[in-house]
């Protein structure tokens, strides 16, 4: 397993460029970074939005940490400089709010479900999720304490199957990383990593997802250095131009 502090080096920082601003920062002002720590599964909505929030914000910088987010939380816990937590499940979320970590409520945005991924010519003929309980196929899945694993856990619960998986890992892009590779037979994903995934993977529906819906919140961190920034992004997340993104790219309503 990485080690919880590995995130920390993987901050991506997208460039500040706008003419018509919506905020009030000009000319000398100090630049601004606003920190967001978010679920692996939203790396290119989030860069995307990022993108977007700061042509809008002039002086306003947005980094990113994509991971598992329990991961993410642990790395906040410890410490970690992050302005904003976006996590793909309620449970994370609410565990971050018991710990005292958020800032306010934290802001519902979006839901996602699991689907099964496979290499392009699915090798193991892979057609449902019950296929995915032969040991001769090599399936991965997320590890149970990440939101990814959570919901994997629940749609076998579902459909009333064990499936012996043969890793399990800390994130859903690891997942799908193995699928692609061909590491792996099947994948346990979601929706929205099979879509982006493009002609990498196939993609099979499980209908047993529909009971298994994974809702992403949004907060501010509490030792957030940037309070009143941090805000404006989750807001800007959860407003009209954040949800178009997301639809976009196969996320639900929350």
């Amino acid at each position: 397993m990485r080690h919880l502090l590995l995130g920390l080096a993987l901050l991506v920082p997208l460039s500040a460029c706008s003419d018509g601003a919506l905020d009030d920062r000009a000319g000398d002002s100090p630049q601004v970074t606003i920190t967001v720590y978010a679920a692996a599964s939203l790396k290119d909505t989030f860069t995307e939005i990022g993108r977007q929030f700061e042509a809008e914000h002039d002086g306003v910088t947005v980094a990113f940490s994509f991971a598992g987010s329990s991961d993410l939380l642990a790395q906040i816990q410890q410490g970690a400089p992050a302005d904003v937590f976006a996590s793909a499940d309620a449970d994370t979320m609410d565990t971050a709010h018991a710990a005292g970590v958020l800032d306010g409520a934290a802001q519902d945005f979006a839901s996602n479900t699991l689907e099964i991924a496979t290499p392009p010519d699915n090798p193991a003929d892979v057609a449902t999720l019950r296929d995915l309980a032969d040991r001769r196929v090599r399936t991965v899945v997320c590890a149970p304490q990440v939101p990814c694993g959570a919901a994997a856990v629940g749609v076998q619960k579902a459909a009333r199957i064990a499936i012996p998986a043969v890793s399990e890992e800390q994130s859903v892009t690891d997942v799908l990383g193995k699928v692609i590779s061909g590491e792996a037979d099947a994948g346990l994903v979601y929706v929205t990593d099979v879509k982006a995934a493009g002609d990498r993977v196939a993609g099979i529906e499980i209908p047993e997802s529909a009971g298994v819906v994974n809702t992403y919140p949004i907060a501010p961190v509490r030792r957030s250095a940037h309070a009143e920034d941090a805000q404006v992004f989750a807001d800007f997340v959860v407003g009209r131009q954040g949800r178009a993104v997301l639809a976009a790219a196969g996320f639900g309503p929350p």
